[in-house]
């Protein structure tokens, strides 16, 4: 069962290194959306959201099967925060601020 929730870690990690392409983050830096268009941020959230839900699964499945490993837990609670942080970033950049 340890090995299971192992493999499906890596599978989870694989998908979320292939997705991430080095441009991903770049409209926000610069405050504009012209890298990236809304459909692309729109597609790019739904993404990482998915990517999000599958960590968190792998998370779960980890800690109920009793893994000893806590770094290994450690560092994809890390990610899962990290994923956390670029969906906040793309949501605020498709969403922003209205000022009444």
């Amino acid at each position: 069962n340890h090995r299971s929730c192992t493999a499906a870690w890596k599978r989870s990690l694989r998908r979320c290194w292939e997705k991430m392409p080095n441009h991903a983050m770049r409209a926000h830096q610069f405050g504009s959306k012209s890298l990236m268009n809304e459909q692309e941020l729109q597609k790019r959230l739904e993404l990482l959201k998915t990517e999000h839900r599958d960590l968190d699964a792998a998370i779960a499945a980890l800690v109920e099967a009793g893994a000893t490993d806590q770094l290994q837990i450690a560092r994809l609670k890390k990610h899962k925060l990290r994923l956390k942080d670029q969906i906040a970033i793309i949501e605020d950049t498709l969403l922003p601020d209205i000022i009444a």
